[in-house]
């Protein structure tokens, strides 16, 4: 698989991630559901707790890429839902090392939200993924 970024303004890129992605030369895409801060049994955990959601959400979603054989540098797109973004911004960090260690910088979008779901979450991340 090839990654061609696409970033008409530099902006975005302190930030940690591209305006787009031109991927090329996939065999397999992944759509994964949006990952929240729940245990297997699907139990809501952490809560009133932005940044420990955050990264027990991206344990969920690297989760689902390892059971299908990818990993976060795989991560071709992230729609990031959150209750309050304002917590979820000053908690980005963890996203940042998390994707940065994997050398991933995908196009991404923040959302806010009303709630989500399951209360008391507080975020949730869609990805799509390919190798």
């Amino acid at each position: 698989m090839q990654r061609t970024p696409i970033n008409p303004w530099p902006w975005s890129l302190p930030l940690g991630y591209h305006q787009g992605e031109v991927i090329t030369g996939a065999t397999r895409h992944l759509t994964i559901a949006g990952q929240t801060a729940v245990d297997a049994t699907g139990t809501p955990q952490h809560a009133g707790d932005m940044r420990a959601q955050l990264a027990l959400t991206l344990d969920n979603l690297e989760a689902v890429l390892l059971a299908a054989d990818m990993r976060l540098a795989n991560l071709t797109r992230l729609q990031v839902f959150a209750t309050d973004v304002d917590a979820a911004l000053r908690n980005f960090d963890l996203l940042g090392q998390r994707l940065g260690a994997a050398g991933a910088m995908p196009p991404m979008t923040l959302v806010g939200v009303t709630r989500l779901a399951i209360p008391p979450l507080m975020i949730e991340i869609e990805a799509t993924a390919a190798a």
